[in-house]
């Protein structure tokens, strides 16, 4: 067989009529496991290989039916060769229209999974070590992320700091939660913990306290990004996959992204930007236009004003029954129940619970803090196909006319991106239908990628494909601001 030949692709010479780079956020690598033993050996010698092996057989029953058949085959067998060969990766990213791309584990949504720590860890380090050695010399087109085991801060700063200072890698794969084992069921039955493992947050009612983590990530100058992997969730079927999969990353996000906002982790770092990928946006959309309603109805103030126990009226209440009551509701019996109407935690006037204000960790004064909180902080990987793309841009809908970090993510490798030629053109029939303007899909497939990475680390970029442009970007950014 003679080498690859890149094809002419729609999607290639819509690239060749744009005047701005295409950087795609998320792309995957498809990960050849029998590389992998090579790199365990390195870290814990062959008895991590074993335990790993083992770890790998052990994982807990899956009740929800996860994916299967997702590699391409036939005709397209040449799709999953590209993405376990970085060479062949590399020529055929002109083929997508991508001058750049970040790109994320797969065989590390197994890892991060593990419920052994050592072995987590030490998979995670190996992984690591793979990826940055066999992508090494095709690092001016693609890059990829480092794979950090988020069970515990501890584990994924250990992690973070090896992967940016000895691999010298500058992105981040995190999770948006963590399976966990229930406490109680461990404390009762610790034989039984496997089959009680729940999913966690990182932030809101988290066991942990993650911010030294988020505090190491500004440190070191990474943007965590996180894909959801909580297949089936409460509602998942043992039958039927894409009933599963139909948004599970959308409603996954949506938990991850509102417990990160209302524990106020994006005011405590208004510099590290969160990453929210291959979910789409019109979620985040509607979460970011619910938290001005809930805010105008729910802010401490209002509640204090209209809905405060200490202030029902009593004696017009009792009028009202007298007036309007019959042999059930009598003013005698609302009386005698009244404490019905004012128990809600609130001992006496003048005194309000921590539990009333739940905007506490956030310190908004006006909508536009909201919109800053949001806005300036949160990033969402968006699927070439995904119809719903514009939303992220529709000023006229969007509380404050704002538009949300929507960034260009093919997922290229994965079952859902069916030819490598279609993935810029599909993201463009959005600007053909006028959902989106010009200058809105250079956000979506530039801007936004690139700001999402250099907003800690204006290097990002140096010595790739896109580095000029990126300068250009970033100086003229400089100059408005």
């Amino acid at each position: 067989m003679s080498g690859y030949t890149v094809k002419s692709t729609e999607s290639s010479r819509l690239r060749a009529r744009l005047d701005h780079p295409v950087v795609d956020g998320d792309a995957h690598i498809i990960e050849c496991a029998f590389v992998l033993p090579d790199f365990l050996k390195q870290v814990g010698g062959s008895s991590l290989v074993k335990s790993f092996e083992k770890a790998l057989k052990e994982s807990r029953p899956i009740q929800a039916k996860s994916n299967f058949w997702p590699a391409h085959t036939g005709n397209h067998t040449i799709d999953r060769l590209t993405t376990m060969l970085p060479r062949l990766y590399e020529k055929r990213l002109d083929e997508a229209g991508v001058d750049f791309c970040t790109l994320y584990s797969t065989y590390g949504f197994r890892i991060q999974v593990m419920p052994d720590d050592e072995v987590r860890a030490a998979a995670s380090r190996a992984l690591n070590m793979m990826n940055a050695e066999i992508f090494k010399d095709v690092s001016h087109r693609m890059r990829p992320s480092a794979l950090i085991p988020m069970h515990t801060p501890d584990e994924a700063i250990a992690e973070l700091e090896f992967a940016v200072t000895e691999l010298g890698m500058q992105a981040a794969m995190t999770c948006n939660e963590v399976m966990r084992p229930h406490p109680e069921v461990v404390a009762k039955a610790p034989e039984l913990a496997d089959y009680s493992r729940h999913w966690t947050s990182l932030t809101l009612d988290s066991p942990y306290d993650y911010d030294p983590f988020w505090a190491k990530c500004v440190e070191l100058k990474v943007a965590p990004a996180g894909h959801s992997i909580n297949y089936g969730g409460t509602h998942g079927s043992p039958s039927n996959y894409v009933f599963n999969r139909l948004g599970l990353f959308a409603t996954a996000g949506h938990a991850a992204t509102r417990a990160l906002f209302m524990s106020g982790v994006t005011r405590r770092f208004p510099e590290l930007n969160f990453g929210f990928l291959e979910g789409g946006v019109w979620w985040a959309v509607a979460l970011y236009n619910d938290i001005f309603e809930f805010w105008e109805k729910r802010n401490l103030d209002q509640l204090l004003e209209m809905h405060d126990p200490a202030k029902w009226d009593v004696e017009m209440s009792a009028e009202i029954f007298d007036l309007y009551g019959n042999k059930y509701h009598t003013p005698e019996r609302f009386l005698e129940n009244k404490g019905e109407f004012m128990r809600d935690g609130r001992t006496k006037p003048g005194v309000t619970p921590d539990f009333v204000d739940d905007w506490k960790h956030l310190g908004i004064t006006c909508k536009e803090d909201i919109r800053d909180l949001f806005v300036n902080n949160l990033y969402f990987g968006c699927e070439a196909d995904d119809s719903l793309n514009y939303t992220a841009f529709n000023t006229k809908a969007n509380k404050l006319g704002a538009k949300l970090k929507a960034m260009f993510s093919s997922d290229l490798g994965h079952w859902d991106v069916v030819d490598f030629g279609d993935i810029l053109s599909e993201t463009y029939e959005q600007v053909e239908k006028k959902l989106m303007t010009e200058e809105d899909f250079r956000d979506f497939v530039f801007t936004n990628p690139v700001t999402f990475a250099t907003r800690l680390n204006p290097d990002y970029f140096k010595g790739t494909a896109v580095e000029g442009a990126v300068d250009k970007l970033l100086a003229d950014r400089d100059k408005a601001a």
